[in-house]
């Protein structure tokens, strides 16, 4: 985490939550929901306008990926000074990109090693990783599908609905709070 963000959080600590206005889609791009966003529909519900406008501002990004963690009960969030965002989750919290010899990058860069391959019954593949869990990029699925051809990898499978509880990750942020009111 950013200097600066933990000396925000120090002067202003009862900064109120923000819910729906940031999401995070199945190919490891940020998005920022305004209120036509949210009204259109949820994150991953695919409506039309629901994801909000595609985050292009590279210093912006690396901002965000920097102050990106969870908390106690596996919601995703940016903690944006003092404040922590939720994040929405199309999928999973992390994305993976995957190389020819098997080696993991998260869409943030970081490099991680792959404990458990899972796929769902839609096959998605899925790595748990000395990161977290997360989905395998769309593009990468070829290098993956090498990874375990060669052994490398051994895949299980895992049917969708479980893998929130089973990795301990919360898609909707939003949808927890609003269930708690």
């Amino acid at each position: 985490m950013d200097d600066i963000v933990k000396q925000a959080m120090a002067k202003w600590p009862n900064v109120p939550h923000c819910y729906g206005w940031l999401g995070l889609d199945a190919r490891g791009n940020w998005y920022m929901r305004d209120d036509a966003a949210q009204a259109a529909g949820a994150f991953a519900s695919g409506a039309p306008g629901a994801k909000g406008s595609l985050l292009k501002h590279e210093k912006l990004i690396a901002f965000i990926q920097r102050n990106y963690g969870s908390d106690a009960a596996g919601q995703w969030f940016f903690q944006n000074g003092p404040q922590r965002v939720y994040v929405e989750l199309e999928a999973t919290p992390w994305i993976w990109r995957v190389n020819d010899q098997g080696q993991v990058q998260a869409h943030d860069g970081q490099a991680a090693t792959c404990l458990r391959c899972v796929m769902d019954e839609h096959g998605w593949l899925y790595l748990y990783t000395t990161v977290g869990f997360g989905l395998v990029h769309t593009q990468d699925m070829e290098q993956a599908a090498n990874v375990i051809e060669r052994g490398a990898w051994t895949v299980e499978e895992v049917p969708r609905k479980e893998l929130a509880v089973q990795y301990g990750y919360v898609t909707s942020p939003q949808a927890t709070a609003a269930a708690r009111t």
